[in-house]
């Protein structure tokens, strides 16, 4: 496979066969309803990962005592979402043989679906925590079954209604919301039942994707989509130690949707590094 690997996230180490954790780029936009750029993240993350510590007071744990391989970015040669899916289907496949954690960085949310999909194909019991702003539950977008405004739809048709379990979601399309309402979705508009979700994950197999628009945009302002209401730091940061419950059942992670170009400050970029850091630390 061709990487782009010549910048690496604050941390790493350069060995691959003994990596405790793997971190993956994946720069696809191209279905972004309203704002893109989100392909700039992964190494927007990784240059403005260089302004934080890699040792988490939160946590009381070091990324430099773990083996973290960067492998760069996925190179795209057709950016059309058919053929950009199936090559993050064959680039997952490769990780999952070889039994190795990975974090995902795009990206739009989109490249959620072809990775959900290769993690279901070996575990059937597979359940999703899906973190986000707006629901993503609409059928098509302007005619377009594969959009990252339809994502987690197409992922309840893979997996099923009652294995998707959706915090922050604030935004709804009114078909989506009597869809989730039918479907009976697990729905939380905050974090408040995130407890009771992971008691309930405890012997299943479990995919987390985390949408930067789930925080409130005038904490993290650098999305496609802010959409008021949102949690803050240390909202999640409350979370992690139920993560860390199940960390053995967790067999991968993905976090979307950072545009940088909307926050020229760097601090979203800041902000999801030192969410990266946290994630990565609760997970080892």
């Amino acid at each position: 496979m061709k990487l782009k690997s010549n910048i690496k996230f604050v941390g790493t180490s350069g060995n691959f066969k003994k990596s405790d954790l793997i971190i993956c780029g994946i720069p696809y936009d191209i279905t972004s309803t309203f704002r893109h750029g989100s392909q700039k993240a992964p190494d927007s993350i990784r240059k403005y990962s260089d302004s934080i510590e890699t040792f988490s007071p939160i946590q009381e744990k070091d990324l430099i005592d773990y083996n973290i391989f960067d492998s760069g970015n996925i190179i795209f040669p057709s950016k059309i979402p058919k053929h950009a899916m199936k090559k993050i289907e064959k680039y997952t496949y490769d990780f999952i043989n070889r039994n190795k954690r990975i974090l995902y960085i795009g990206g739009e949310h989109l490249i959620t679906l072809p990775i959900v999909k290769k993690y279901y194909e070996k575990y059937k019991d597979l359940k999703v925590i899906y973190f986000d702003a707006h629901a993503d539950m609409r059928m098509h977008y302007d005619g377009n079954k594969f959009s990252h405004a339809t994502v987690a739809r197409r992922i309840v048709e893979m997996i099923g209604a009652k294995n998707i379990f959706m915090f922050g979601i604030r935004s709804f399309e009114k078909e989506e919301y009597n869809f989730i309402k039918k479907n009976k979705i697990f729905c939380d508009y905050g974090h408040s039942k995130f407890k009771f979700v992971i008691e309930k994950l405890k012997d299943s197999h479990v995919y987390i994707s985390l949408d930067l628009d789930v925080f409130d945009p005038s904490c993290f302002p650098g999305v496609g989509n802010p959409e008021a209401g949102g949690i803050f730091f240390n909202d999640f940061i409350k979370l992690l130690p139920y993560i860390s419950s199940i960390k053995q059942n967790i067999v991968s992670l993905d976090i979307v949707e950072l545009m940088p170009d909307y926050d020229l400050s760097g601090n979203s970029s800041i902000f999801a590094a030192k969410i990266i850091r946290e994630l990565i630390l609760s997970l080892l």
